[in-house]
Order: C-alpha cells, then structure tokens, then sequence
C-alpha cells in the first residue's frame, strides 16, 4: 500500500469558534467550513481551506470525547493527526495489520467527517504521531 496525498491536518483546539477566527485573522485563511457536531465520535469539527490542504480543526463536545485527555496534557490545542488518503481503506487497513500496526478502535473503518471511510493508526507506529488514513474522496 503506498498513502496518497495528505488531506489535512487535525488540530485539536478548546475553541473552534476562537481558532477559526485566528487562522483568518493572523493568517488569512478564512474560508472555514460551518462547524459541525458528530456525537457518535464525541467532536465538533470544521474545515479551514488552503490551497493545497486543509487543516481540520477539532473541539472535544464533551469529558467523554477522546479528545479531553488530549487537551488536559495540552490546553492551548495543538496538532493532532496527519490524514493520507487511499485508494481502497480495507486494503490499507490490511496492508497496516499485515505489518503490524495498531489500528484504533474496533479496526473496522467507519465514516468520519469527510463523509468517507476512515482509520487511525496507533502513534507508537509512526514515531509519535497518530494517522489517520480515509478513503480518496470522489472529486
């Protein structure tokens, strides 16, 4: 398997409003996605557009979501995943299991936020740095 073009960049961030609101302003970025609620996976989520990428900016909707920890250790935000596309997520998924990665949760892919097949790939894998892999979206 070998991962496409890198999607986004997740950053998890106490505010979405506030962090929108900072890209635009200290960085002109201000083409961001209205925020949405996923409470199946615990998040509020929104997109800030860049030419080439996007950066996924990601809030805990609650104590129980599995960013709380994160923000505890880091209450400012910061960089959460790398997200790489594929061209097929069952095959990636196996091709990670068959060289022994750690794929998270339940390691069945389920829709995340792009509407699209995802997974993440356990830091310890990737040098620290937790992966998200998701399906290539239809373009």
């Amino acid at each position: 398997m070998k991962i496409g073009r890198l999607n986004h960049v997740g950053v998890a961030v106490p505010d979405i409003e506030a962090a929108k609101k900072t890209y635009a302003d200290l960085y002109g970025a201000s083409d961001a996605t209205e925020t949405k609620n996923f409470p199946h996976l615990g998040v509020k989520v929104a997109f800030v557009h860049l030419d080439n990428s996007e950066i996924e900016l990601i809030e805990p909707s609650g104590e129980t979501s599995p960013l709380h920890k994160f923000l505890e250790r880091n209450p400012k935000g910061g960089q959460h995943h790398l997200c790489f596309e594929v061209a097929d997520i069952i095959a990636a998924r196996d091709d990670m299991v068959a060289k022994g990665a750690t794929v998270l949760g339940t390691g069945e892919p389920y829709i995340g936020a792009h509407g699209v097949p995802v997974i993440f790939i356990h830091p310890k894998d990737s040098h620290g740095q937790l992966i998200e892999l998701m399906q290539e979206p239809a373009r």
